[in-house]
C-alpha cells in the first residue's frame, strides 16, 4: 500500500499520546498520527476529518476505552479500533473482544511494542480498506444491475433505433464511468458503419468519424468478427474511430448485424472484468431491443403498405367505375361534342373530382370548348390569358409527351401562384391534364381538378391515360362515320419544294417530270405508281439500290413518251400526316424540284391543322388553292362499301390495275407486270383481280336491283 494512513491516538496522559504519535510515525512514514487527550475530543475529531484507525487507552476519565469504542461503532461499525492500554487483565481483554475491538495490546516498556502496534495498525487498515472497497464494489454492482434493468426496460419501450443507440451509450457511460462511448450503425447499402450516438462528454471532447469503412480499424474488425473484444492498450491509428488519447484501452461490443458500441478509457487496462461483463450484458440487451425495433418497423411498414394499397385499390375501383360510365356514355354519342360533354359531366359528377373541361388542340392556344362543374368566370379568365395561363402550359406538355401531366399541389407550385386564390375559392389543389389522342392524331386535352393535394396515384394516372386514348379513338370514329355520311369534301392544293419529299428527290435525280398515278397505302409500306416522262430506265431502277428510302422499283409499262413505275417505300412522314387526318392524294406532279399536290380532305377536318402538320415535316410547303367539292354519288359511302367487301389483296390488285393503265385500250400494262410489281405470281394476281372485279360489278348491279 502506498496511500497515507491517518491514525487517531487517544490517551488521557497527553505526554504518552504524543509519544505514541511520534513512535508510530517513526515506524511508518505513511502514518499521519493525531494525538488527543480524551474520548470526547476524539469523537469531535472523528466527526471532523476522515480517520483510518483509532489507538485508544482503556482507563480514561469520563468515558473509558470500551465506552469510547461503543460510541465509535455507532458511527462506523468497521473502523479499525486498537485498545492500547497499560491496565491489562483477561477480563478487560474479554470485554474488549466482545465489544468488537480490532486488536488488544498492552503497554510495555521498549520500542518493540510500537513496532508491533504499527504492524497491527497496517494490517487492520489494509483489511478495512479491502472490505470497504469490496462492499462499495458490491453496492456499485447492485446499482449497475439496477441501472441495466431499468435501461433494458427503456430499450424495449424505445420507439426508434436512434433512441435505442442513444440510451445504450448513455447507460454505458454511466455504469462504466468512462468518458468516451460511441455507437455505430451498419449501413448495408453503403457497406460501412455510420456514427449514430455518443455520450455528452464524448461529443464535447471528440469528433468521432462519421463513417468507418470496410477494414478500417479495430471497430470494423470486431464488427466483422461478431465477437466482443477488449484491447488493454491501443493507439489512435488502430482504432479507426478518431479517439484522441494516444495511450488508452478500448472495449468494443458488436450488436449483431446492427452495428457496434465502443467504449474507450484514457488509462491503459482501464476496464476490469466486471466492467467488461456489464458492457457485454448491455450489448446483448441492445441487440435484442434493436431486433424488436426492426421487427416493429417492418410490421409498421407492412401495415402502412397494406393501408396504402387498400386506399389505392379503393381509389382505383372508383376511377374504374368513372371510366366505365364514361365508356358507356361515349359509346352512345354520335358527335365529337357529345363525347366531350359526356366526359366532362361524368368526371364532374363524382366525389373524386370537382370539375372538368376539354380544350381542343385545333385552337391556338388550346382553350376550353366544353366544361362542367366550374363557372364561366374561370373559363373566361383562361381564354383571356391565352398562352400565359399555367393550364395552357400543362396542356402543351401533355400533348407533347402524349402522357398525363399532374400538378400535385397548386398551393405549393410557384408556377401556379396566380391560381392560388382561385384554387382556394373553388376548393381544388391537384390539376390533371389528360391528352385526348389516338395512334395518329391529337384532339386536345381533358383537364380535371381534384380537391386534395397529391390526389393522383401512378395507377390512377395510367388509367386516365388509357381513358384519354379511348376518348381519342371515339372522336376519330365519329368523325370517320360523319365523313361517310356526307358527300362534302375539301380539295386543297399545295406546292412543296422540300428536298425531303420523295417526289422532289426522284425528279431532281433523273431530271424528269414525275406524276403520281395512284397510291396503295398499307400499314407497313406504301406502293406508289408514278409516271415519268422519257425516263432513263436504268437510272430510275438504280435508285432502289442507292437510296434507303426506296425498298424496290420496277417497270410496270414502257411507252414512247412516258413509262409507268411501281415504287415501294416505307411509310413517309407525308403519308403519316395524311393518315392522321384521313386525307388522300388525288394528284401530284413534280417539275423542277417542286411538287404540286392535290389532296381530298373530309369536310369536318380542320385543314389548317393538316397543313401545319405537313409544314412541320416539310417546311417548304405552301397552300396554293382550296375549294369545296360535292359529288353526286357518295364517294365515302362507296369507299366504305368497297372496304367492307374487298380483301386487302383484292383491293391492292384492282388499284394497281387502275393506276397502271391495265383497263385502258390499248393496255399500258399486263397482268404479269402487275404481278411482278406486287411480288406475287401471275395466276395469283389474276385470281385476286377477277374476284375484285366480280364483287365490284355485283355491288353495282345487284344493289341497284335490290
Amino acid at each position: 500500500m502506498t496511500e497515507p494512513i491517518t491514525v487517531l491516538a487517544v490517551d488521557n496522559e497527553s505526554g504518552f499520546a504524543d509519544l505514541t504519535a511520534t513512535m508510530l510515525e517513526r515506524e511508518q512514514s505513511r502514518f499521519e498520527v493525531t494525538a488527543v487527550g480524551g474520548a470526547t475530543e476524539a469523537l469531535e475529531t472523528l466527526d471532523a476529518e476522515p480517520i483510518d484507525c483509532i489507538v485508544s487507552d482503556y482507563d480514561m476519565p469520563g468515558m473509558n476505552g470500551l465506552e469510547f469504542l461503543e460510541a465509535v461503532r455507532e458511527r462506523d461499525p468497521d473502523l479499525p479500533f486498537i485498545l492500547f492500554t497499560g491496565k491489562g487483565s483477561e477480563e478487560i481483554a474479554s470485554e474488549a473482544i466482545a465489544a468488537g475491538v480490532t486488536q488488544y495490546l498492552q503497554k510495555k516498556p521498549g520500542s518493540d511494542r510500537f513496532t508491533l502496534l504499527a504492524n497491527q495498525i497496517t494490517n487492520a487498515v489494509s483489511q478495512y480498506r479491502t472490505e470497504t472497497e469490496l462492499r462499495e464494489s458490491e453496492r456499485r454492482y447492485e446499482r449497475t444491475l439496477t441501472t441495466l434493468h431499468e435501461t433494458t426496460r427503456d430499450l424495449m419501450r424505445a420507439g426508434t433505433k436512434a433512441e435505442i443507440y442513444q440510451a445504450t451509450v448513455d447507460t454505458a457511460g454511466t455504469i462504466l464511468e468512462v468518458p468516451i462511448v460511441s455507437a455505430y450503425q451498419f449501413e448495408p447499402t453503403a457497406g460501412s458503419l455510420s456514427h449514430v450516438a455518443s455520450t455528452a462528454e464524448t461529443r464535447q471532447r471528440l469528433t468521432p468519424e462519421p463513417s468507418i469503412g470496410r477494414g478500417d480499424g479495430l471497430i470494423w474488425e470486431v464488427f466483422s468478427e461478431g465477437e466482443p473484444a477488449y484491447y488493454p492498450t491501443v493507439d489512435a491509428e488502430a482504432s479507426g474511430a478518431s479517439f484522441e488519447p494516444l495511450s488508452r484501452s478500448e472495449l468494443i461490443v458488436p450488436l449483431g448485424t446492427h452495428g457496434v458500441v465502443a467504449a474507450a478509457s484514457e488509462h491503459t487496462d482501464g476496464f476490469d472484468e466486471t466492467m467488461r461483463e456489464l458492457l457485454y450484458i448491455l450489448g446483448a440487451n441492445t441487440e435484442a431491443a434493436l431486433d424488436r425495433a426492426e421487427r416493429e418497423q417492418l410490421l409498421r411498414e407492412h401495415d402502412r403498405t397494406l393501408t396504402e394499397q387498400n386506399e389505392e385499390l379503393t381509389r382505383l375501383n372508383h376511377t374504374n367505375e368513372i371510366v366505365r360510365a364514361i365508356n358507356r356514355g361515349i359509346a352512345q354519342a354520335s358527335t365529337r361534342q357529345d363525347i366531350e360533354q359526356t366526359v366532362c359531366e361524368r368526371l364532374a359528377d363524382t366525389d373524386r373530382y370537382l370539375c372538368a373541361w376539354v380544350a381542343s388542340s385545333e385552337e391556338t392556344p388550346p382553350s376550353p370548348i366544353v366544361w362542367e362543374g366550374i363557372d364561366v368566370t374561370y373559363i373566361d379568365r383562361l381564354r383571356d390569358e391565352g398562352t400565359l395561363a399555367p393550364e395552357s402550359t400543362l396542356i402543351d406538355r401533355a400533348l407533347e409527351t402524349r402522357s398525363v401531366q399532374v400538378v400535385e399541389n397548386v398551393l405549393d407550385d410557384p408556377e401556379w401562384n396566380d391560381r392560388r386564390k382561385g384554387a382556394l375559392t373553388y376548393g381544388y389543389q391537384t390539376v390533371i391534364a389528360v391528352p385526348l389522342v389516338d395512334a395518329e392524331r391529337e384532339y386536345g386535352a381533358c383537364v380535371v381538378h381534384a380537391p386534395q393535394a397529391n390526389a393522383i396515384s401512378e395507377s390512377e394516372r395510367e388509367v386516365l391515360g388509357e381513358l384519354g386514348e379511348t376518348i381519342g379513338h371515339a372522336i376519330r370514329s365519329v368523325e370517320r362515320t360523319q365523313a361517310m355520311l356526307t358527300d362534302s369534301r375539301l380539295e386543297i392544293q399545295l406546292e412543296c419544294a422540300s428536298q425531303r419529299l420523295l417526289f422532289n428527290r426522284i425528279s431532281e435525280a433523273i431530271g424528269r417530270t414525275v406524276s403520281l398515278e395512284g397510291i396503295i397505302d398499307r400499314a407497313d409500306e406504301t406502293v406508289l405508281f408514278v409516271s415519268i416522262d422519257d425516263p432513263p430506265v436504268d437510272g430510275v431502277l438504280e435508285l432502289a439500290t442507292e437510296w434507303a428510302a426506296i425498298e424496290s422499283i420496277s417497270v410496270v409499262s414502257a411507252g414512247e413518251d412516258a413509262s409507268l413505275f411501281e415504287c415501294t417505300t416505307a411509310p413517309t412522314p407525308f403519308i403519316e400526316a395524311l393518315r392522321e387526318y384521313d386525307a388522300r392524294v388525288t394528284a401530284a406532279t413534280t417539275t423542277n424540284g417542286s411538287t404540286a399536290i392535290v389532296l381530298s380532305v373530309p369536310g369536318q377536318i380542320d385543314t389548317r391543322s393538316l397543313i401545319e402538320s405537313i409544314q412541320e415535316r416539310y417546311p417548304e410547303t405552301e397552300l396554293t388553292a382550296r375549294r369545296e367539292t360535292t359529288s353526286t354519288t357518295s364517294v365515302p359511302e362507296l369507299e366504305s362499301r368497297l372496304e367492307d367487301r374487298l380483301t386487302d389483296k383484292q383491293r391492292a390488285a384492282i388499284q394497281a390495275a387502275h393506276y397502271s393503265g391495265f383497263f385502258k385500250w390499248p393496255r399500258e400494262s399486263t397482268g404479269e407486270d402487275l404481278a411482278a410489281a406486287l411480288d406475287i405470281t401471275p395466276p395469283t394476281y389474276h385470281y385476286h383481280l377477277r374476284a375484285a372485279q366480280r364483287k365490284l360489278v355485283s355491288m353495282v348491279f345487284d344493289d341497284d336491283s335490290n
